[in-house]
Formats: structure tokens, sequence, C-alpha cells
């Protein structure tokens, strides 16, 4: 008997589904059944034949479509998305019906009219990756996409997929008409501008901690002008090593005016390049060479920021006097090794072992180092947190590092943010929002400090506050894509029940730690998912051998006992060890 054969070809695979669907089913099963059906006769079919598309199938609130092209099923994508955009207009948020769509160029193996295989699977991934009314495509739709239709995409990167082979780069569909998320983004009238990573040109990429730090410095300084909107780091920064075109970098980010340079460290000495240019036009509005002694760095610093301002706002507006009052170090050894301890990344135990040993190190050149203090406090505050023995010790160091801290620079807004971060999980609930605002007085465009503001704000059981916090982050850094942000917004809903968007938001996060994995476990048992949340409490145990959730509940600093009680319950339905 002949061997039967496998029919493959190439095709471009939209994946859909609908965010949330289990809240709004529980709500309303009888009107959001009805408003589905509606939109899929209404305007997914007729949209999916215009482009030569064909439904493969329809599974409860999801649906896969095939495409001939990857153009046809980006376009039929960016169109659906809009029309069900404007469907919700004037329905409240808990009511929308939003879509999350994933779309994968690959081989697919076809059989009775399915559609099986890795192109089909990735582009599901892909999918689930998605935000509410978000595109997802992967690196094969967008290199066939190229210049062909008006759109930009956001690179995410390369992401692993599970049941794939390797990992996938994956790429988020730009557009002001996609999702409702844009406008949730309030507007900005001040100038905005985009301090793009300085470039290290000393020849040796261990040196590229020193580069990325003084550009830092720049941002955090320029933040303290309230008459600039100054560009996170984040965002800025993704255009490391990238080629620049300007006009490009001032549409995507919003900003009317980029800064780019160069520093070159030799030994004693420092040359660093810096240039001011008007976005829109790529006219060059100022440009400066400095040759310094190292000695000199700070010096420089003030001059770049202070000739920016005075070009941009005609005067230079301080931010009350705390500018004339800041401390740099005294000790350029000190400041090199704040800037090689925040260069580590979090979340690996070695790697925070060593950031805690340079900001050590940092204190013992310069006894007189607030933001030294506070960075080394907040490293001891996260060895506590990671501690299940009940031991406080941890925390009250950190306690006192932080109040050391403001002690010496009160006027650093790394400092007050530390001693905020402590009073939080100490209980001092006003003297945290005391020192969080202070934070924010002293730079209100760090997002990240932001982010923080809406998990105050979470804990004191105000979610609808601290997700408008996390609209203000969003706004700071379009492409704010950390691990805190991701947590925060998790907790938020998972704070109104809305576990289903819980799940997707920690499952955004570029890296999980235990304390997300808890929660995600947690929301897939709410949901009645026992195999995933088995999998997440798994992935707890494997982190936290020693994790037990009446501990972990107890440390998280929730103002209400009934929120600390729901937070028990929830991790009880995943099983996790009491």
């Amino acid at each position: 008997m002949a061997e039967e054969r496998v029919l493959r070809r190439l095709a471009a695979i939209l994946a859909a589904d609908v965010v949330g669907y289990s809240r709004l089913i529980e709500r309303d099963e009888t009107g959001t059944l009805a408003i589905l059906k509606q939109r899929r006769t209404g305007i997914l079919v007729p949209l999916v034949t215009e482009h030569h598309g064909r439904i493969v199938k329809v599974m409860g609130d999801g649906v896969l479509v095939e495409f001939g092209s990857a153009v046809s099923a980006v376009s039929c994508a960016v169109a659906l998305q809009n029309k069900m955009a404007a469907e919700n207009d004037g329905i409240d948020d808990d009511r929308c019906i939003d879509l999350r769509i994933g779309i994968n160029l690959g081989d697919v193996v076809v059989d009775a009219g399915d559609l099986y295989g890795d192109g089909v699977i990735i582009a599901v991934r892909l999918q689930a990756m998605a935000d509410a009314g978000g595109i997802y495509v992967s690196g094969s739709v967008h290199e066939q996409i190229g210049s062909k239709l008006p759109l930009a995409f956001e690179d995410l990167g390369s992401r692993e997929v599970k049941n794939a082979t390797k990992p996938v780069r994956v790429f988020r569909v730009q557009t002001e008409e996609v999702g409702r998320t844009a406008n949730l983004r309030p507007e900005n009238t001040k100038p905005a501008i985009a301090v793009l990573p300085f470039a290290n040109m000393s020849g040796d990429p261990e040196q590229q901690y020193y580069s990325d730090g003084i550009t830092e410095d720049i941002i955090t300084e320029l933040s303290r002008f309230r008459s600039l909107f100054v560009i996170a780091r984040n965002s800025s920064f993704q255009y490391r090593d990238k080629a620049t075109d300007v006009r490009r970098i001032g549409r995507e980010l919003g900003a009317q005016y980029v800064v780019e340079g160069s520093i070159r460290k030799a030994g004693d000495r420092l040359r660093i390049t810096a240039q001011l240019i008007e976005a829109a036009s790529g006219n060059h509005l100022w440009a400066e060479r400095y040759d310094r002694d190292l000695k000199d760095v700070f010096a420089v610093q003030d001059q770049i920021i202070g000739t920016i301002v005075g070009t941009l706002v005609g005067r230079l507006q301080a931010a009350g006097t705390e500018q004339a009052s800041r401390k740099p170090p005294k000790s350029l050894a000190a400041y090199e090794c704040v800037l090689r301890g925040k260069a580590l990344p979090l979340g690996d135990l070695e790697t925070e072992a060593e950031r805690r040993r340079m900001f050590e190190r940092a204190i013992e050149l310069d006894p007189k180092y607030g933001q030294a203090y506070a960075l080394q406090g907040h490293s001891v505050f996260l060895e506590w947190f990671r501690d299940m023995t009940g031991s406080d010790i941890g925390l009250d160091r950190a306690f006192r590092l932080a109040k050391k801290a403001v002690a010496l620079d009160e006027f650093d807004s790394t400092c007050q943010f530390s001693m905020g971060w402590i009073y939080l999980f100490r209980r001092s609930f006003d003297l945290a929002e005391e020192h969080f605002r202070r934070a924010l007085e002293l730079n209100p465009n760090n997002p990240e400090q932001v982010v923080r503001m809406g998990s105050l704000y979470y804990f004191l059981s105000k979610p609808d506050e601290a997700m408008g916090w996390l609209k203000q982050a969003k706004l700071l850094d379009p492409y704010i894509d950390s691990y805190a942000y991701w947590d925060v917004l998790g907790c938020i809903h998972f704070m109104v029940h809305r576990y289903d968007d819980a799940i997707v938001a920690f499952g955004r996060a570029p890296t999980m730690s235990f304390r997300a994995q808890a929660y995600l476990a947690a929301c897939n048992a709410l949901v009645g998912r026992m195999e995933p949340a088995q999998e997440s409490a798994a992935e707890v145990l494997r982190l936290k051998p020693d994790f037990s959730l009446n501990r972990f509940a107890e440390k998280e600093p929730y103002k209400s006992p009934t929120d600390r009680q729901y937070l028990i319950s929830s991790l009880r339905k995943a099983r996790l060890p009491e």
C-alpha cells in the first residue's frame, strides 16, 4: 500500500482571541456571546473575505485564519483591530471586546481543511504574548512586509516560544489607530527630548557601562527641569547600535529634540562629544566637544545639560533649589563602582551579590555618597524579600541604609525612592507616599519610580489610581517592558478579579521572579486552569525551594487584611505549600 503523502504549504497564519473572555462570560454570558456573534459576522468575515483569507476554524473566543501572503494578513489584522476599537467606543472598559492577534509566516500541514505544524503554533504563541488591541508578528512576517505597508514595527527581540525549536524574533505593529491603549496616554504639552545612548569610543567593550552610566546621568539631570519632558532611558536605549534617523526616532518616541554623542575614556583623560538635533527637520541646534581630565566629568555633564536647557527653553529654569544642592560623589572610583553595579542585571543571585559588592565598595571609597547607600539598601531589601525564614534583620539593615542615604543627599531622587520603598514594606504607608512623591518631584520623568507609585496604590487597595500611574509610566516610556511594570499591571488585574488579563500581563514580563510565578499560579487556579497553575507553582518551588505561602503573603505589604487573606486563599487554590 502506498504511503499517504503529507500535504504542506507556506501560509500566513493569523491567530486571534478575546482578552478577558472568562471575565466577560462570567459577567454577562448571553450578552457577550451575542456581541461576539455580531462582530464575527459583521466585521471578521467581511474583512477576511476582502483580504482573500480563509477562516480555518473558530474556537470559542478564538479564530484561526489563513492568508496567501503576509501583507494580506497584516492588512486584515490592522483593519480588524481598528473596527473592533470603533465598535468599543462608548462601551464601559470592563465590557469591551478587545482582541489580541499573532501572525506568523511559515510551513503548515494541511489535513481535511485544518492546519497544523510550527507555522500555526508560533502564530498562536504570538497571539498569547500580545496585549489588548495589539498585533504581534514574527520575524518572517516583518521581513516580508518591508515597506509594502505604511506601518512601523517595534522590535521586541527574540523570545522563547513553547514547543518551538528555537527563539522567535517578535515585532509589535505600531499604528496610532490600532488598539485602545493609545487613548490612555495623556497629552504632553512640554518640549519632549530623547537622549540616545552615547557611543563608547574607547575601543574597549568593557567600558560600555561607563558610556551608559553618563548617558543615564544626563537623562536624570535633565529630568530635574520641569519645563522639559524627557523620554525615559529604556525607550531611547532601544536605538543603541542602530543607524540613527532622528526624524524616525522623533516620530516613534514623540520627541521634538534628540541628543546624541560619544564618550572616549583613555587613562585620566575624557573626551565627550554631544549634539542637540531638531527631530522634525534634522537640523543641528548645537554641537560641542569636551576634552577634559576625568575628574571634570561632572562639570562637563552640567555644561551639556545647561546648554540643552538654555537652547530649548531660553533660560535655565531649575526645579527649585535642588539642583544647586545636589551632591556628586567626591571619589571618581566610587562613582565608577556605582555605574558598574547599576549595569549588572537583577534576578540572578550571583550578579546581585556582585552588585552589593560594588555598592559596598563605593561606600568604602566615599562614605558620604548618598546614592551608593540607597542602591545598597535596595539590594539588601531584595535579599530580605527572598528570605523565607521570617527574620526581619535584612529589612532593618535596608532601612538603616536608606535613612543614611536621605541624610546624606535629600535632593537625590534615588535616595528618596529607596526610603519610600522600605517604608512601604514596614507598613508606614503615609511616610512611603511622602518619600515617593518627593522622589517624583526631584525626577518626574523616571518611569520605574512612577510604576512603583502604582505599586503603592495597589497595596493601598486603590486599583484605579494604581492604573493611572501605569498609564503615566507608559507615556514617559512608550517601550516600557520591565518586569516591574508587568508585575504591577498583573497585580492590579488580580485585585479586581480580571484573572485572564492578569495572566497575560504576568506572561509579558521579560523575566519572571518567584513572586510573579506565585501570582500567576493563583490566577490560573482561580479560573480553573490547574495544569498551568501547577506549572507555575512548580517554577516557584524551583526558584524558592523553601517557599511558604503564609510567609510570602505576610511580606506583601497590603494595608487591608482582607486583601492579604484573598491572596492566601488564592495561593492555596494553586496548591502552594503553607
